[in-house]
């Protein structure tokens, strides 16, 4: 059993963020008689499922749809499902971005050979005194 301080301290977060992510539905703590907040292994969990989807640049929509999938399906079939399912989804839209990043290299590496080829020049034509 973890407090929120421990469990922030462990994932690197802020109490806030927990706070946050319990509003959202993503993590149920268990409370103790006087409202403290307890988090038991089911919540850690989902807290490195969260991390994880995080990570990989997952929505929290996204991420949140994948650790409440556990709550409906104990066997966690349709959860692998809907991550195989989002991660494909991911992998799709990186592999675009990628190509968007090839072609913006190429531009960039024509504009520098392009400015280079005319520095050159203009430096070759200082030299000589052409104007």
């Amino acid at each position: 059993m973890y407090t929120i301080s421990e469990l922030a301290k462990e994932f690197e977060l802020t109490t806030r963020t927990l706070r946050y992510y319990e509003e959202l539905g993503m993590l149920r703590p268990m409370r103790t008689e006087t409202g403290k907040r307890v988090y038991g292994k089911k919540e850690y969990a989902q807290l490195k499922i969260i991390m994880r989807g995080k990570k990989y640049g997952f929505s929290l929509v996204e991420i949140k749809d994948i650790v409440l999938l556990f709550n409906k399906d104990r066997t966690g079939i349709k959860q692998l499902e809907k991550t195989i399912e989002t991660a494909g989804q991911k992998l799709n839209e990186l592999n675009e971005r990628i190509k968007e990043l090839e072609g913006l290299k190429l531009d960039f590496e024509q504009v520098i050979k392009g400015f280079t080829e005319t520095l050159h020049e203009l430096k070759m034509n200082d030299k000589t005194g052409k104007r």
